[in-house]
């Protein structure tokens, strides 16, 4: 269970602390809650103790598996981009399909996301809803690095997007390359 100060990832919304834990009563009775501010946007929630799990609270990942999502960056996509259905209902379905991951709350999803998008924009340009959903598994991504490998934001970013550049990073090669850098 979640301690005062630790550090948590709250699915689709990022890395928070644990501030305090409060009760409330709601419909007549009585719930003890978490409250949550995030580390990177104005933001705190109560989120109930007794079912954070289930909605996905959890402890930022190890080292290692900080290094198994950024191995996922050097993969090639799940779908071939010819096979990607581009229609307006092609995007609902792949968006409905990244909100769930997303939600999921695993930094894997969440790389797989990534990949997946920027590969993409090798190809075409994005659409609008692309975009956001691209910049929001970004922020995601990098929070999490961030606030694991205690690094700056914008050498993580950096990292992240120059793997879809000119060449990729192999998973133990970025890490190395990022820690000369910072």
């Amino acid at each position: 269970m979640f301690k005062l100060n630790d550090n948590v990832i709250y699915p689709g919304h990022g890395v928070a602390v644990v501030e305090e834990i409060i009760e409330k009563t709601v419909s007549g009775a009585s719930i003890q809650f978490f409250k949550l501010t995030f580390l990177f946007k104005d933001m705190t929630i109560l989120a109930p103790l007794y079912n954070s799990t289930a909605i996905g609270i959890r402890y930022p990942g190890s080292k290692a598996e900080i290094e198994l999502a950024i191995g996922e960056l050097t993969k090639k996509p799940d779908k071939k981009l010819e096979s990607i259905d581009f229609t307006p209902s092609g995007w609902n379905r792949r968006h409905k399909d990244y909100q769930v991951k997303i939600q999921s709350g695993r930094l894997l999803d969440v790389a797989q996301i990534y990949r997946d998008l920027m590969y993409i924009a090798q190809q075409k340009d994005l659409s609008f809803g692309e975009r956001a959903v691209l910049q929001t598994v970004e922020e995601l991504f990098a929070q999490e690095v961030q606030i694991v490998l205690n690094y700056e934001r914008e050498v993580v970013v950096q990292m992240l997007r120059s793997s879809f550049k000119q060449f990729r990073f192999h998973e133990r090669g970025f890490l190395q390359q990022e820690a000369s850098v910072g």
